[in-house]
């Protein structure tokens, strides 16, 4: 059995869909499974216990008519691999297409609606409800290819050799860690950067096991910078620092996070640690951290969720701006003390 699957973006989109291989890889143990994703992000799948491979999706590159050959050489491969099943979970045109010129015996997709992708499947998964969960989406498509919803598995497995490399890099064993991700790809998902420092001088003298490391890209180290000087011999600034592995350790070694609806909040979730949420144009019942929606903050105004990248509320970001370091501060409190008494049962 030769499958792929079609997920090429983005990072949150990429976690939630894990499920779905691992559930295919723990019932059809000899399949051979690929996945085409985004040159981007293919750190994240790289190596992967439970792939055959990862099939790069070169979006930037193949944007230039003069890189069409290198796009039509990858149909080609994918073609000459005979899959039995493509499985569109993208469900774009551009990952539609992909998925017919894949020429596998049977194309399944979602119910998207977007951009005509349906016309490309075989077979269409519907959403039970618009407040469904991704995850819960994206394992329907499973019983329709006979593989059962069920059993534990390693949502994103340990990379000791990565893990090794932060542990020599980062002052990792100093402290317990809490993680800070105050950035965003949609402005209007960004929970002030002065409020995440007031957070931190609230957390601070609250929790003296605790440091704080603070995530995000390249393009957020200013929003690092500021949270870091709240108290500097105490906050580790990590932003634009670490490959994506890296983050993904780093997440693995910390006890809570504190997050904007972004791509690491999903990765902190798959990985079970506790998270504190903060939502404000977008539902957190679709696309919250996975089993935590219940700590998920979100102000009830009349705007929300109204699922736009642009604020056009009468007082612009209201929804984050009204959140106050003091009522995040009590969800994480909390939420370690939760996580304290678990571990003393």
């Amino acid at each position: 059995m030769r499958i792929l699957i079609l997920k090429p973006s983005s990072l949150g989109d990429v976690v939630q869909a894990l499920p779905v291989l691992r559930l295919i890889k723990r019932h059809l143990p000899a399949s051979e499974i690929y996945w085409w994703i985004d040159s981007s992000l293919a750190p994240l799948l790289e190596g992967d216990p439970d792939l055959a491979g990862v099939v790069l999706f070169e979006r930037r590159r193949w944007a230039s008519p003069v890189r069409w050959g290198e796009m039509w050489q990858s149909v080609r491969w994918l073609r000459q691999q005979h899959f039995d099943w493509v499985i569109d979970l993208q469900c774009l045109m551009r990952s539609g297409i992909f998925s017919w010129l894949a020429n596998g015996r049977l194309a399944i997709g979602l119910d998207e609606s977007r951009e005509g992708a349906r016309g490309f499947y075989d077979h269409i998964v519907q959403r039970p409800s618009r407040l469904t969960h991704a995850v819960d989406w994206y394992l329907r498509v499973l019983p329709v290819l006979g593989v059962p919803v069920d059993g534990d598995f390693p949502w994103l497995p340990p990379r000791p050799a990565v893990a090794e490399a932060v542990r020599h890099q980062w002052p990792v064993e100093r402290a317990r860690w809490i993680t800070l991700q105050p950035g965003a790809r949609w402005l209007n998902k960004r929970w002030p950067v002065e409020s995440y420092v007031e957070l931190v001088r609230l957390l601070a003298p609250a929790n003296p096991g605790f440091d704080f490391a603070i995530l995000g890209g390249a393009g957020d180290r200013p929003l690092g910078e500021a949270i870091a000087q709240a108290d500097p011999a105490r906050c580790l600034d990590l932003t634009g620092r670490l490959s994506l592995p890296e983050m993904v350790e780093w997440l693995r070694r910390s006890e809570l996070m504190v997050s904007n609806d972004t791509g690491p909040m999903h990765v902190a979730a798959a990985l079970g640690k506790p998270v504190v949420a903060l939502f404000g144009p977008t539902e957190p019942c679709r696309t919250g951290p996975y089993r935590q929606v219940d700590h998920v903050l979100q102000l009830n105004l009349p705007c929300v969720p109204c699922l736009k990248s642009r604020c056009g509320y009468a007082k612009p970001f209201e929804c984050l701006r009204s959140m106050t370091p003091a009522a995040v501060f009590a969800a994480v409190q909390e939420r370690l003390a939760a996580t304290a008494s678990a571990r003393l049962r």
